[in-house]
């Protein structure tokens, strides 16, 4: 009896101990608020993170990478609106069309579309009382690399842009993500050339402008795409970054590239080469120790792992100094 005791206490004090440990956890320095952005096809429905106790002096606009993105990303945005909200920035953020309560696809989007909806939000957000725009930063991450600089060309209100993990072209990242991966698996020859063949194929196939149902006949593909899935790759395959960079470069924005060294999804040499050739001394670049979402390694490949830090202390997720970074430039920006 004294033993079952003993070992009910201990639990409970473990119990205790890992809620402790979340609540302080994910104990953030800012308040938030829900808002209604009304986008290009239809409302969007986001949230404005601003700093507690101090006014804030300017507004970070993210741009999501691919997928269906919730505004705060289930959480895993709160350790960037912290590091903002510790500079004196509030943040603004949406859920991709037909994510959540927002309206629209944003599978029926081109690159040149999303750059509509963030110029539009933008403008919503000129427009609201209660959102600081003296000084407007883009945030943009992975598939953002291919919007965030037709905004800036477009535009002459912005005054910085952090790029995460942005790649140069579509089909060139394509080619690179599949043979890391083939690398990470450590597949045969035989296995490789197969894959590559049939990435072929696939290339191909998006030149011609082929059906969804032409491609579903053709592909060998255990994992492929839906038809409003291929329709987004062939509307966007042809992206390119490097027009729109250049043109964006004239206004001598200060530009905060930050890259993980063990991403393998976008080959980040070619990134860093071409976005030093078009920014020269406005670019400033950091390397974390991290995979392509800037995330450790560990916590990357290790889902048990990465659950656990997600739930317990989310600030954790990231690669060491990749928020202090951010936060440092943030505070150098200003009108």
């Amino acid at each position: 009896m004294v033993r079952l005791l003993a070992v009910a206490i201990t639990i409970v004090a473990v119990v205790g101990l890992l809620v402790g440990v979340s609540l302080i956890g994910n104990s953030f320095r800012f308040s938030q608020t829900a808002v209604t952005i009304p986008g290009p096809d239809g409302d969007l429905a986001g949230v404005l993170t601003v700093p507690t106790g101090v006014e804030s002096r300017g507004v970070v606009v993210m741009v999501h990478g691919d997928g269906a993105v919730e505004a705060s990303q289930g959480g895993l945005y709160d350790p960037w609106f912290e590091g903002a909200a510790d500079a004196g920035f509030a943040t603004l953020s949406w859920s991709k069309p037909g994510v959540g309560e927002s309206e629209g696809n944003w599978l029926s989007q081109s690159m040149d579309d999303r750059a509509a909806e963030v110029s539009a939000a933008i403008e919503w957000a000129i427009g609201a009382v209660d959102v600081p725009t003296d000084a407007i930063v883009l945030w943009g991450a992975s598939q953002a690399g291919w919007v965030v600089p037709k905004v800036v060309r477009a535009r002459d209100d912005i005054d910085a842009v952090v790029a995460v993990g942005p790649a140069i072209n579509w089909l060139r990242q394509g080619r690179f993500n599949l043979l890391s991966e083939l690398e990470r698996e450590g597949v045969s020859a035989e296995e490789r050339r197969v894959a590559v063949e049939e990435s072929d194929k696939t290339r191909e196939l998006l030149e011609r402008g082929a059906a969804y149902s032409v491609y579903r006949t053709t592909t060998a593909d255990p994992e492929a795409m839906s038809e409003d899935r291929w329709d987004f790759v062939l509307r966007n395959h042809g992206a390119d970054a490097t027009a729109d960079l250049a043109a964006s470069a004239s206004q001598k924005l200060p530009v905060l590239l930050m890259v993980g060294n063990a991403d393998r999804n976008v080959d980040v040499a070619e990134t860093e080469r071409v976005y030093g050739l078009i920014f020269g001394s406005s670019l400033i670049v950091r390397h974390v120790d991290g995979a392509h979402s800037l995330a450790r390694s560990i916590v990357e490949d290790n889902e048990v792992i990465g659950t656990i830090t997600a739930v317990l202390w989310p600030r954790a997720l990231l690669g060491a100094g990749v928020i202090d970074d951010y936060t440092s430039f943030l505070s150098a920006v200003a009108r």
